[in-house]
């Protein structure tokens, strides 16, 4: 329903976009060449306004599909404008390095760097004033009544009131509810006034009110359902229905056809997509290698301290169970004196163990232990950005204690993550950092993971060891 209203506005966004990025760079050429320095002119010929001209349209085309990536363009639940303005310029500095990259390759014509300096300050100030100017336009059509779709909710309980309140919150998308039909019993003031009537009403009040839309949002009754349907479709009303179980289902769900049957998917993720899998196991294997080549130096020192601190192997290798419950051996700096093989591995670290040697203290302090985890991610047993990975032996507690636990086995497990970087680490709250790790799951992006990354750094300083 709303993901119709949605696709509208989106193209219209993205027309916009095009025209102001078109409109910022050509701004920046004129303020360059035609205004404060006037006399670069000279130098210029028709090649180069051709270039200009190219980079103009890659600018603006890259910049609309940096806008889609970071899904700036997804409907704006209760949204603040200082968050979309956050999002805006984040789109458009990565555009910039975009086009710097573009730059560095392409190197038939020599571009100002005057002319991209001002590109990126108009593109600010141009897109945050289209964007605030144009929802602006959209709620003041809205008010006066212009392209609004009326629904009519048939319903009073949970699932009737949640869609009523949606459809409120999204205003900028031109739905007005004309009211509930149901049971005023049990309702406090505020919903009880929307009540327009009861369902035995509703032929006398849909033609009454004529209604755009009308939502059946009661518990499920094959006869009342089928009466809806038909009553719906002899008068030409479009008719939506929502699943009496829409209480029961904590993730976003989706609908999926199976020879014509609708399935419906109760917990979908972002990562079971083959293609967004695809993205991040990318990004891990470029990061990954990367990080490595830059660190070597550090982690020749670390070695060479873990060796000379005491006897026994650099690296410790302990069992994780990760993806799909899969177990892997995860590779850290050993920060510990070597024990009998029989030692048990099912207590709870500690900080103040009296085995944690001195480099260990500082390596676990820094966090720096975790670096040879970089290597798992190669090997594919871990990802740069995920749920941290337990023992076994924890797992299987944890499960039968905190709900939704084994969640955290549908994604890899990462060297750094969201409740990482919200300081759920160490001896901290499980049930807190599930939550966070689900949200990760649940709402996973290429930003987002780029994100977590350039905190991580910061949440390790403020908040030191695991």
């Amino acid at each position: 329903m709303l993901r119709e209203r949605n696709q509208s506005f989106k193209l219209a966004f993205i027309f916009l976009d095009l025209l102001i990025s078109f409109f910022a760079i050509s701004t920046a050429f004129i303020l360059h060449f035609y205004v404060l320095t006037p006399e670069k002119r000279l130098f210029l010929d028709l090649s180069h306004f051709y270039a200009y001209l190219q980079l103009a349209i890659f600018l603006s085309l890259s910049q609309v599909i940096v806008f889609i990536a970071i899904d700036i363009y997804h409907p704006r639940r209760g949204l603040s404008f200082i968050r979309e303005f956050n999002a805006i310029g984040r789109g458009i500095f990565i555009n910039l390095i975009i086009i710097l990259a573009f730059l560095f390759f392409y190197r038939v014509v020599s571009f100002s760097r005057l002319v991209l300096v001002y590109t990126v300050i108009f593109s600010i100030l141009f897109h945050v004033t289209g964007h605030y100017l144009f929802r602006r336009y959209l709620s003041s059509l809205r008010k006066k009544g212009y392209n609004l779709r009326h629904v009519l909710i048939l319903g009073t309980g949970r699932s009737a009131l949640r869609c009523m309140n949606t459809l409120e919150r999204h205003a900028i998308y031109g739905y007005r509810v004309l009211g509930l039909l149901g049971p005023k019993k049990g309702l406090t003031a505020k919903y009880a006034k929307r009540v327009i009537g009861t369902f035995r009403d509703i032929e006398k009040i849909a033609l009454h009110q004529s209604p755009d839309l009308i939502v059946y949002a009661m518990p499920y009754d094959a006869k009342t359902l089928e009466r809806v349907m038909n009553f719906c479709d002899q008068e030409g009303y479009d008719c939506r229905i929502i699943p009496e179980i829409v209480d029961l289902i904590t993730a976003h769900a989706r609908i999926e056809d199976m020879d014509g049957m609708p399935v419906l998917t109760i917990r979908d993720a972002p990562l079971r997509s083959g293609y967004n899998r695809f993205l991040k196991r990318t990004f891990d294997i470029l990061f990954s290698f990367i990080v490595l080549i830059l660190i070597s130096p550090v982690l020749i020192l670390i070695a060479a301290l873990v060796k000379w601190d005491s006897p026994g192997p650099v690296f410790f290798f302990q069992e994780r169970m990760g993806l799909d419950r899969k177990t892997f051996h995860v590779i850290k700096f050993r920060t510990m004196t070597v024990v009998d093989r029989g030692t048990t591995d099912t207590a709870w670290g500690s900080a103040n163990e009296s085995r944690i040697t001195g480099t260990g203290k500082f390596l676990r302090k820094s966090s720096l232990d975790e670096l040879p985890q970089f290597f798992n991610v190669l090997r594919g047993d871990m990802s740069v950005v995920g749920p941290r990975p337990e023992r076994p032996h924890f797992v299987k507690e944890f499960k039968s204690i905190y709900s939704h636990y084994m969640r955290r086995h549908s994604v890899k497990a990462g060297v750094t993550g969201w409740a990482q970087i919200q300081g759920f680490r160490g001896d901290t709250s499980i049930q807190k950092r599930v939550e966070a790790d689900i949200f990760y799951i649940e709402n996973w992006t290429l930003w987002f993971d780029i994100l977590i990354v350039l905190k991580t750094i910061p949440a390790l300083i403020k908040s030191p060891g695991e």
